[in-house]
């Protein structure tokens, strides 16, 4: 406050142990975040946007800035707490962080998709989708388009939300509809896997009855239950990866999709709990250090082409102790709108890091 009364833009604060990260939404709404994790700001300013983006989810952006009753408002915010917890706890997921939509790859992805699309004809919406565990199976053409945040966040609510046979739950879209109420219809295919319409007053939830549902998901039986184990995996049984690799995340910056599974290898040291956090950290690091954010942006800032070449593509990193062959490899790779990033074990070779990111990069570019 005192900076803004001096025209001074003050967004962040360090201490020896503490990092404090403010942000104001719409002139109504500061929130504030404090870690002593040593957490970079980019990590606390996303986190600041995402937490906002619930917010206005499941209360409404005219509840936000136009505070009429704060005691009223406090009643209504607490809808989103479970949500907002889930992004300060050790999440499975990674959207919060990329901003980009967690997916995974289903065996019969082509299957699910026509029959997502058919489902969607037939209960009259066009925005429709499967998730499971808070990733995303399959969606129709308009659920993709949806902005950002809502397409990070719809499947990360339903992820987080108690099980339920069937909801009728009223959400904003902070990007598309933050002052007018949308329907999520979310019903239970599977244990964890679930089918999510976006949609008006109609089609109400009671004519979602079983027998539709089983006139059109029954014959696709085995390929909703093949989904069921991607939740943690991401990527399909058998689909091949080199020992060595730990864990991974790919993005779509185009597209606004990643893949990410710290399951490869599970038996073998780090814990799943420290692969996430190297990844997430390494993420970070890469994001803000080296390679551009968004497709584009160096390419926009920088017009000589000589200048363009020196663009970083590639770096790596190796965490741990400083003694010769030891320390988890970390190794990032830009090609196009794709973005690699993998955890390798200390046994894999320094100067194959980069071969074995290109290769793994060429193996998983069909998928996403």
């Amino acid at each position: 406050m005192f900076g803004q009364n001096l025209d001074v833009q003050l967004s962040s604060a360090r201490t020896k142990d503490t990092t404090v990260v403010w942000k104001s939404f719409h002139d109504s709404i500061t929130l504030i975040v404090l870690s002593s994790e040593n957490t970079s700001e980019l990590r606390l300013e996303r986190l600041l946007h995402v937490v906002f983006g619930a917010m206005v989810l499941l209360v409404g952006l005219e509840e936000l800035t136009n505070i009429r009753n704060v005691e009223r408002l406090k009643k209504e915010l607490r809808a989103s707490y479970h949500l907002i917890d889930s992004f300060l706890g050790n999440s499975d997921l990674i959207g919060d962080l990329t901003q980009c939509v967690d997916c995974v790859v289903p065996p019969e992805g082509s299957v699910l998709q026509e029959a997502l699309s058919g489902f969607a004809e037939a209960v009259g919406t066009a925005f429709a989708s499967l998730v499971v565990s808070g990733r995303m199976v399959a969606a129709t053409e308009s659920w993709w388009r949806l902005g950002t945040p809502e397409a990070i966040l719809l499947p990360w609510l339903v992820g987080s939300l108690p099980p339920q046979a069937a909801r009728d739950y009223p959400v904003y879209l902070p990007h598309g509809s933050p002052t007018v109420p949308h329907r999520l219809l979310t019903l239970t295919l599977l244990p964890g896997l679930e089918l999510c319409l976006l949609c008006g007053p109609h089609p109400p939830l009671s004519q979602l009855d079983p027998q539709l549902l089983e006139r059109w998901w029954q014959p696709l039986l085995d390929p909703l239950r093949a989904c069921v184990p991607l939740g943690p995996r991401a990527l399909p049984a058998g689909f091949p990866l080199h020992t060595d690799i730990l864990g991974l995340l790919l993005l779509h910056l185009e597209l606004k999709r990643c893949i990410f599974t710290v399951e490869p290898s599970g038996d073998k040291e780090p814990s799943l709990e420290q692969r996430r956090y190297l990844l997430r950290s390494f993420y970070t690091l890469v994001t803000s250090m080296h390679f551009p954010p968004e497709p584009g942006q160096q390419e926009e800032k920088v017009d000589d082409v000589a200048h363009q070449a020196q663009v970083p593509r590639a770096c790596y990193l190796v965490s741990g102790t400083e003694e010769p062959g030891t320390g988890w490899r970390l190794m990032a790779l830009q090609l196009g709108p794709r973005c690699l990033l993998l955890l390798l074990s200390a046994q894999s070779p320094i100067h194959g890091l980069r071969s074995l990111a290109t290769h793994t990069l060429h193996a998983l570019t069909p998928l996403l």
